[in-house]
């Protein structure tokens, strides 16, 4: 509960070091779900049961996502006829997430999870001589969500999609059972998969540019953004303009150390910064940081990002020790996702990670507390 709790209780250490009171409170009010989640789901961890609210989720999830892609589709009949006739493809994803009202990369940072956790229930029902019923829904389940996916179409979140297929897989195989079955499942899987992923690069041949191209563009510009005709078209979601960021973030973090510019402070001196070095385009669009470590760093000093560090890698234990794919493909999400990204900065970020860290947290304690349950053998 300390280790889920620790990015707050960093902020109430660090409270002196903001130079508005109010803001302050703002800060920690926005990450008080790092303390009532783990109270609540961990103190009462015996009636949590994993594997019924994973499955919930998924299911949940996929068909309210279905829902507002049919909406999508029926409000914004513009930007699909746009996107079926191949003009600004790279807008679909985006569009999209804000139809919904959230951030396109925490969108898809949810759906990889969800999709990694679907691929896992197939498995299962294949494993486990479920109904053909229930495989039909649990694929149709999977294959909608890795389609969510690739309609949102962050990079970050394909990887970690695939990353976590990975996992689950190896895991799968790790358990010997039946392990004729998990190869031929895996096997159909894969080549269902293949043939989704080639079919919607056909169609959006702008992928191929996002993941190449367009993604290491003027690598030679970092900190010279303004230097690039039209910034804002060329390079906004560029890995130069993220490196810009972190480049003047780094900067500004060491005139402040050891101790940072405070929890409410840390986007106002950056914007700041931006200004004083002449950064136009960084400027003008206010870019967070777009990292978790360095915006700590910024934030709280050299505690900063080993707390982040402690929160995140906490995940990842249970997910080892437990041996479970879902829970270790979560903390691959979640940690390479902060890594180009500042999710404890969002309320979302903060619940959403804060919310499975204690569902984690309770199955761990469940398998502990059984195995310590039980007598040894004679």
């Amino acid at each position: 509960m300390a280790c889920i709790a620790s990015p707050i209780l960093l902020e109430l250490l660090f409270f002196w070091n903001n130079d508005s009171f109010s803001k302050g409170l703002k800060a920690i009010e926005k990450s008080t779900s790092l303390v009532i989640f783990p109270l609540f789901i961990i103190g009462n961890y015996q009636r949590v049961n994993f594997l019924k609210i994973i499955k919930t989720y998924v299911i949940s999830t996929t068909v309210l996502i279905f829902f507002f892609v049919i909406r999508f589709i029926i409000v914004y009949p513009d930007f699909v006829a746009k996107y079926l006739n191949r003009i600004d493809l790279w807008e679909m994803g985006y569009q999209f997430a804000d139809s919904i009202g959230i951030h396109a990369p925490a969108l898809n940072m949810h759906l990889a999870f969800v999709t990694v956790c679907a691929l896992y229930f197939v498995f299962e029902n294949f494993r486990n001589q479920k109904k053909i019923g229930f495989k039909i829904t649990s694929f149709v389940i999977f294959l909608f969500s890795f389609f969510f996916v690739l309609l949102v179409n962050t990079r970050m979140a394909l990887i970690n999609t695939l990353i976590g297929f990975l996992i689950v897989f190896f895991y799968e195989i790790r358990s010997k059972f039946n392990l004729k079955k998990i190869v031929l499942t895996g096997f159909v899987i894969v080549v269902l998969l293949g043939g989704i992923l080639f079919l919607f690069v056909q169609k959006n041949p702008y992928m191929k540019e996002k993941y190449s191209s367009v993604t290491f563009a003027y690598m030679d510009k970092v900190g010279k953004l303004d230097e690039i005709d039209h910034p804002e078209i060329k390079v906004y979601n560029s890995l130069v303009t993220r490196v810009s960021i972190w480049k003047s973030a780094w900067e500004l973090s060491v005139q402040h150390l050891p101790f940072g510019v405070g929890a409410s402070d840390g986007k106002p001196e950056l914007f700041k910064y931006y200004a004083a070095t002449n950064q136009k385009f960084l400027a003008k669009y206010e870019f967070p940081v777009h990292n978790q470590f360095l915006d700590f760093l910024l934030k709280f000093g050299i505690l900063g990002p080993f707390v982040v560090l402690l929160y995140i890698f906490t995940i990842g234990y249970l997910g080892y020790d437990l041996k479970n794919g879902m829970i270790l493909s979560f903390f691959i999400i979640f940690f390479t996702s902060n890594l180009v990204d500042d999710f404890l900065l969002r309320f979302d970020g903060i619940a959403f990670s804060a919310l499975w860290s204690s569902i984690f947290a309770s199955y761990w304690l469940q398998q502990k507390l059984t195995l310590d349950k039980v007598p040894e053998a004679v």
